[in-house]
């Protein structure tokens, strides 16, 4: 397998240096036609986003911004993009190095007038270039200045390092803090599993309740700890085991607006980056909760939605990601009692009420379990 991953690795690089070279070759065939450089991309906006029936996920639609030299900002913006593809194709495609997102901002403070002004500008643009390309920005050999996500349960894996493989069980060879989510999980085997069903966790605490409970050996379920608004390689990862070992996936988050977007950007893909939604969502996800219903029926402590929580979901309301009866009737709940909870709530009930009885009756509520 090691053999069969190191050649997945080429096909990947090879594949990202023809296209971006593609890119860059069809800026200069427009120099050489007399034409004015420019690229067209997608208007990255709520209003441009739309059901994919095929995938069942959320992608962006037909409408498209134009990146034109006409403008002087346009110009410059071609310009630094043509720097940032020279950059990964010659030191991390041809010299089989990476760097992070941060550090492709300080890079640029070489590049004269072609430097960026700000970090979330270089973002954007290697953003632009998934987009152009069609590939991930982990074929670019770019990461996130974050460490990954974790992952504790019944599944055997193999991964790919630049120090040679790794084989470890996902409860047997680690300790509880959980096996480390790599940034990119193209190089990640799966070997052998036992699990019923992934249950992803937005907070460090409930994911440690759940250990510490043995949640994963008396359902057969692993866990993933979210770490909040999940990373793109956490969402690939719980994808590609949903996809490849057919395991259903469940969201276990806070009873807020925020963590019902966090539930969706796993489900149905995140707004930002809708472009990877065949690639990163889980349309077959179940939300656990905490339901605004739960609130009512378990008398949870709470706290009073701020403005800002309203005014999230009522957004939430115009969302087509959250467009159905379901999260309809829970979202009007939230906003009719004025309150939401954290997923600790349940510890009010006692230390084991969340894995003993919300847990196995929600899952059995859902037919997962």
């Amino acid at each position: 397998m090691a053999e069969k991953l190191s050649q997945q690795k080429k096909e990947q690089d090879s594949a990202a240096k023809n296209r971006l070279l593609g890119m860059a070759e069809k800026l200069y065939n427009q120099f050489l036609e007399g034409s004015v450089p420019s690229v067209n991309l997608p208007s990255r906006t709520k209003n441009n986003i739309e059901y994919c029936d095929k995938n069942d996920v959320w992608v962006y639609g037909d409408r498209e911004t134009e990146r034109s030299a006409k403008t002087v900002k346009g110009a410059f913006q071609l310009l630094k993009t043509t720097h940032v593809v020279d950059f990964i194709v010659n030191n991390h495609l041809g010299q089989n190095r990476g760097s992070t997102l941060r550090e492709l901002y300080y890079i640029s403070e070489n590049w004269d007038i072609a430097k960026f002004r700000e970090q979330p500008e270089s973002d954007r643009l290697v953003e632009d270039l998934e987009i152009i390309s069609g590939l991930q920005r982990e074929y670019f050999h770019m990461r996130p200045e974050e460490d990954g996500a974790t992952m504790f349960g019944p599944i055997k894996i193999r991964e790919e390092t630049n120090r040679g493989d790794r084989m470890m069980h996902c409860q047997e060879d680690i300790g509880e803090s959980g096996y480390q989510i790599p940034f990119n999980v193209e190089n990640i085997e799966f070997l052998e599993h036992d699990a019923d069903f992934i249950i992803a966790v937005e907070t460090g605490g409930m994911y440690a309740r759940l250990i510490e409970n043995g949640f994963d050996e008396k359902f057969n379920a692993i866990l993933v700890h979210l770490k909040g608004q999940p990373a793109r390689s956490t969402r690939r990862l719980i994808k590609r085991m949903n996809d490849e070992l057919n395991i259903p996936v469940t969201v276990f988050t806070d009873g807020d607006p925020w963590s019902y977007r966090i539930f969706a950007s796993v489900a149905y893909g995140a707004i930002k980056s809708a472009h990877l939604s065949e690639h990163m969502a889980t349309p077959g996800a179940h939300f656990i909760g905490v339901q605004p219903s739960d609130i009512v029926e378990y008398e949870l402590s709470t706290d009073k939605l701020t403005d800002k929580d309203v005014s999230a979901l009522r957004s939430e309301l115009s969302d087509p990601r959250f467009e159905n009866d379901y999260w309809k009737e829970q979202i009007n709940l939230q906003l009719d009692i004025n309150k939401k909870a954290e997923q600790q709530a349940f510890a009010g009930k006692g230390l084991d009420f969340v894995t003993d009885t919300y847990l196995p009756d929600r899952l059995s509520e859902l037919g997962v379990i």
